[in-house]
């Protein structure tokens, strides 16, 4: 038995989202058939974050036991044949060590959220940002931003069926630049809850709008009650973008 890593992009679109599920096409099912064609074994494939529908990843990372002998780089090569034509690539793969787990190894965890502020319509980027038409002030986004970096209690930026043991997380940057008309918000910690990335985003628009003040972002933070917090973002703008692991990970 070989546990493989995998480092997987894909686009989220076209999914009900990471886990498999019964309401549709999932990245994990659309794996997990490819390694059965491979090896002939039925074996999960474990991801290191449950991305939701529409969520994209640029380096989402995951792991597969298999008993099969073949060689990571013919596994990576093999996998992306089969998947086809799902939007799913696996950019690199690599054996790991067997209690190596692309979840509960990880220490950190990196997401990007792209805004694109302007008037027109999307076309390149439909369905991978959130458009947004009015304009949007990201030094006031940013500046508010630092209200929520720390160890904090954020049940008001958390989904309500989110299954998390606890609110309490430690964010460890957040941070707000404009490029043009692309607004980008870059998040990271070593976990975060469910919609906690989105919410923040629909809360800062309020800022970047000039609806809402620094002074109201921390008074929402201390509410712990997600209705006094913005709305929710989304998905389309997502991006897991960076999974950390120990050096000998």
């Amino acid at each position: 038995m070989t546990r493989f890593k995998l480092t997987l992009e894909y686009d989220g679109g076209p999914f009900v989202g990471w886990q498999r599920q019964e309401n549709g096409a999932s990245i994990q099912q659309a794996l997990e058939e490819a390694v059965f064609r491979i090896t002939g074994e039925t074996v999960p494939v474990q991801g290191a974050g449950r991305t939701d529908a529409g969520v994209h990843a640029l380096a989402q990372v995951a792991h597969v036991d298999v008993e099969k002998a073949i060689e990571a780089e013919k596994l990576r090569d093999a996998i992306n044949f089969h998947v086809k034509p799902a939007p799913i690539a696996v950019l690199a793969a690599e054996v790991a060590a067997p209690d190596f787990h692309a979840r509960f190894s990880a220490t950190g965890r990196a997401y990007l959220y792209r805004i694109v502020n302007r008037r027109a319509p999307l076309t390149v980027d439909r369905s991978r940002a959130w458009r947004i038409g009015t304009p949007l002030d990201a030094g006031a986004m940013h500046d508010a931003a630092q209200v929520l970096v720390g160890k904090h209690d954020f049940t008001t930026f958390r989904a309500t069926l989110c299954q998390a043991k606890s609110p309490v997380k430690t964010l460890e940057r957040l941070s707000v630049h404009r490029i043009g008309e692309e607004i980008q918000v870059i998040a990271e910690s070593r976990s975060f809850l469910h919609h906690q990335v989105r919410n923040m985003v629909g809360t800062l628009r309020l800022v970047g709008e000039g609806k809402w003040s620094k002074a109201d972002l921390a008074a929402a933070l201390e509410a712990k009650d997600r209705s006094e917090g913005g709305p929710t973002a989304p998905p389309d703008g997502l991006y897991l973008t960076r999974v950390s692991y120990a050096a000998n990970e």
